[in-house]
């Protein structure tokens, strides 16, 4: 188990550009399976789910070539589809989340797909019907194999229906799509999920010769083709890492410039921070975070405790609220955080309380922050990453601790942030990390 050592009290200063989205890139990664020509995809960024997602697509036989930094091709022109069947397909699926994008992409082209018992987060229940319910209504059908602990998916002939999602599933919307666009006649997909991910998967697909209408809302129209070519796509840079950014600066007093963020892609993640009293500054494409000394949380019109929540896109996306938590504890005034979609993700709240944060934890979804500012700075301790954004959650709260600090299984971090104490170091972070013998 790796294991952070952070210096607490320090400054950043400089510019840092965000890494390519992680969820874009396991869904575009995926669709690269509906086509036997080339696919060159750009801004993949360097991260733990990546490079598995990318060992996994390699032993299905698929052709991977670095063309540079973060930069790749694929060509899926000699898939072993049997080795969906084998027990390492099994293993490695099994301990990584993304690789249920696969199902669409080898059902839709294939007419055949397993999937094991997936990994992931430990953040609470992540069920996975709305995939196989679409899967089903596209004319799939879903064995369980007991002795394997897997489901198999098998399909002579995909055809296009009416799809009413029960939920806008960002992970089974983009699932549904890929398998919808080689099935026969039409298919409708509402409650769609319309995150700028599945803008850019769907846009991708269109330039491959889908035929896709809607993109950009919660209801798309699919007309099947037989086939889709090669095309080159570049990725978003992610939302989530340059929401982690701003919290940093805020948390740490620091000035920061976000490079090449896609401002107009980031919905109300800007305005969210606001709300907590952030200055933020847009300056063409970049986002540029003042030093300030403290920052006041804003009430609601009528004088009532802000909430913040998340909710489907246009919504705040869920993947920042452990980082909007963390920033509230060292902001003037009380916010209620409300994470509606998962039920054990706000549990990490127990290291901010050993580490001097007032904060009650309501239910397993809501938990009010009283911050004090500047007059109660958080206290070094040691910690544990639970999953991806706990753990940068975390890793904010140590930088702006006094005294070192340590976070043990930043495996999780690595999942999805790329290289990050070697690029906060160089902003003025004391990072250092020890891998594990």
């Amino acid at each position: 188990m790796s294991s952070f050592t952070i210096e607490g009290n320090s400054k950043l200063s400089g510019e840092i550009s965000p890494q390519g989205a992680k969820n874009e890139a396991l869904q575009v990664i995926c669709a690269t399976l509906l086509t036997p020509k080339e696919v060159k995809i750009y801004n993949i960024p360097d991260i733990l789910d990546i490079r598995n997602m990318m060992l996994l697509l390699q032993k299905l036989g698929v052709k991977i070539k670095r063309l540079s930094d973060n930069e790749y091709s694929f060509q899926a022109d000699k898939v072993d589809i049997d080795y969906i069947y084998s027990e390492e397909y099994a293993r490695i699926a099994a301990s990584l989340r993304g690789s249920a994008l696969m199902l669409g992409p080898l059902l839709g082209r294939f007419g055949k797909a397993v999937l094991p018992q997936i990994g992931g987060d430990k953040i609470g229940r992540r069920r996975i019907d709305t995939h196989l319910l679409g899967f089903r209504a596209l004319g799939a059908t879903i064995s369980t194999n007991t002795q394997r602990q897997t489901s198999e998916i098998t399909a002579s002939k995909l055809n296009g229906n009416y799809i009413l999602l029960d939920e806008a599933s960002v992970t089974g919307t983009a699932n549904i799509i890929m398998a919808a666009v080689l099935a026969e006649g039409d298919t409708t997909i509402y409650n769609a999920a319309c995150e700028p991910y599945i803008q850019q998967l769907s846009k991708m697909l269109c330039n491959m010769g889908a035929k896709i209408s809607g993109i950009g809302s919660n209801m798309l129209t699919i007309k099947g083709v037989t086939t889709l070519l090669g095309t080159e796509h570049k990725i978003l840079p992610d939302m989530i890492e340059v929401g982690s950014f701003i919290g940093m600066a805020a948390m740490t007093g620091s000035e920061l410039t976000i490079k090449d963020t896609a401002c107009n892609e980031l919905g109300i993640i800007p305005e969210s921070f606001r709300r907590l009293g952030i200055s933020i500054e847009k300056r063409g494409d970049d986002i540029y975070i003042p030093a300030q000394c403290q920052y006041h949380i804003e009430t609601f019109m009528d004088g009532s405790i802000m909430t913040i929540a998340d909710a489907p896109w246009p919504g705040l996306t869920p993947d920042l609220l452990s980082v909007m938590l963390v920033v509230a504890t060292q902001a003037e005034g009380s916010v209620l955080i409300h994470q509606k979609m998962f039920e054990s993700r706000l549990f990490f709240v127990d290291k901010l309380i050993d580490m001097g944060a007032r904060i009650i934890l309501c239910d397993p979804h809501r938990a009010t922050v009283i911050g004090l500012g500047n007059r109660q700075q958080l206290r070094c301790a040691n910690m544990v990453s639970p999953d991806i954004r706990a753990g940068i959650a975390l890793l904010i709260a140590a930088m702006s601790a006094k005294g070192t600090s340590r976070i043990d299984n930043i495996e999780q971090i690595d999942r999805g942030y790329q290289q990050i104490d070697e690029r906060l170091n160089k902003l003025g972070a004391r990072i250092l990390r020890k891998d594990a013998s």
